[in-house]
């Protein structure tokens, strides 16, 4: 059962509770009504002066609506009680949602957006400048030396720096497992193809 699921059946729990309590009330309501008609309250005699059932009232009705107000009144202190826990509980709830949301929020607020990433790696040749710097397959970059999210234009942009950065360490950020994590890769001639040892795709734009 899901948090939401739990606080609406305690919602419909306390609902069902404050219908059941108004039931008690009428029902008090209405025996009292009955000692009202018969002249006596729940504390008149029922006998004369000589010790006889008087016989100018019900005596059996409002021995019976005595005893029913006695047992509905001790219903409903225990109901209230029910009310009253059930509401703490409803209450408690609600502030443990309101608190979590506000520390989901504070979090989002605490992590700016990152940027689109225009590149990922499909593959990593081991022993290579890429494999010694660290990047691995599926990482998607966000940004190679100049090269950004918002200056590439195509994957010549990254060969261009790349030439032009032999024997020098290029600043590159990828996103993984949705962390940003940044390393430093100096493309430079190694026993394998190229300067870098890894193969880059574009991400296509939606």
């Amino acid at each position: 059962m899901t948090e939401e699921n739990n606080g609406n059946s305690t919602m419909e729990a306390v609902q069902s509770l404050i219908k059941k309590k108004d039931n008690i009330e009428e029902q008090i309501k209405a025996y009292y009504d009955v000692l009202e008609d018969q002249g006596v309250g729940m504390e008149g005699p029922l006998v004369d002066a000589e010790g006889f059932p008087r016989a100018d009232v019900n005596v059996y009705q409002i021995r019976t609506a005595r005893h029913s107000i006695s047992c509905l009144q001790n219903d409903h202190k225990a109901i209230m009680v029910e009310i009253e826990e059930a509401l703490h509980r409803l209450h408690a709830r609600e502030k443990a949602k309101r608190d979590q949301d506000q520390a989901e929020s504070m979090e989002q607020e605490a992590q700016p957006d990152m940027p689109s990433p225009f590149a990922r790696v499909d593959a990593v040749s081991q022993g290579s400048p890429a494999c010694q710097a660290g990047l691995r397959v599926n990482d998607e970059i966000i940004a190679f030396g100049s090269v950004n999210t918002r200056t590439f234009q195509n994957l010549q942009n990254i060969a261009s720096v790349v030439q032009h950065s032999e024997g020098k360490p290029l600043s590159v950020t990828v996103i993984r497992n949705g962390q940003k994590t940044q390393m430093g890769l100096t493309p430079q001639q190694w026993s394998g193809r190229g300067l870098l040892g890894c193969n880059i795709v574009p991400i296509q734009k939606l």
